[in-house]
């Protein structure tokens, strides 16, 4: 994804509003996708995407160009869905618990989808703490949000090779973990 120009990014926050498009189309991509990873759902992640870039346009007077545009961007999406998620999780609770209560069986595929997804992130929280926190940070930077080997070594402040290294080094103590350990011992 090609980063936008600080000039634009200046123009937007001042009202310029071609700017300001021009911002939304380069990243809406980018935010809807880490939106979907999380929420896993179309439609809160579109709500999400909406959200973050109201945010952005009022915020984006406070960009002070520190760190990289799409650092801040991802840092605003990841705040806000975690905000979104937590106020979804409160009123899908209460839905649940009404309709299981009423016997509802339309409740009990959301319950068995909400306890597998619980055993996978817990079986992957397992394996990416088998790594060292460096080896964690390049996975998680790498297979979680989508950056580039360029992107990483510029946000762990590394050269490409110490990114490569890293990143290999994980895959084969992932591979190695995998193959010896069964997922339920994990």
């Amino acid at each position: 994804m090609p980063e936008i120009s600080q000039d634009v990014i200046r123009k937007a926050s001042e009202g310029d509003v071609d700017a300001f498009e021009a911002v939304f189309r380069t990243y809406a991509d980018y935010v809807f996708n880490i939106a979907l990873r999380a929420a896993r759902n179309h439609e809160d992640a579109q709500e999400i995407t909406q959200d973050v870039f109201v945010t952005v346009y009022h915020k984006l007077g406070g960009f002070k160009f520190e760190s990289g545009f799409k650092t801040w961007i991802y840092r605003v999406t990841v705040n806000m869905t975690i905000n979104y998620l937590k106020k979804e999780s409160k009123y899908r609770g209460n839905v649940i618990e009404y309709d299981d209560a009423r016997g509802s069986p339309c409740a009990r595929p959301e319950a068995y989808r909400r306890v597998d997804q619980e055993q996978r992130e817990f079986y992957i929280n397992k394996l990416l703490d088998a790594l060292t926190p460096e080896q964690r940070a390049c996975v998680k930077l790498r297979n979680i949000d989508g950056f580039t080997y360029e992107e990483i070594a510029r946000e762990l402040g590394l050269d490409i090779n110490a990114v490569r290294s890293r990143l290999k080094r994980a895959r084969e103590k992932l591979i190695s973990l995998r193959k010896e350990v069964p997922a339920h011992e994990l």
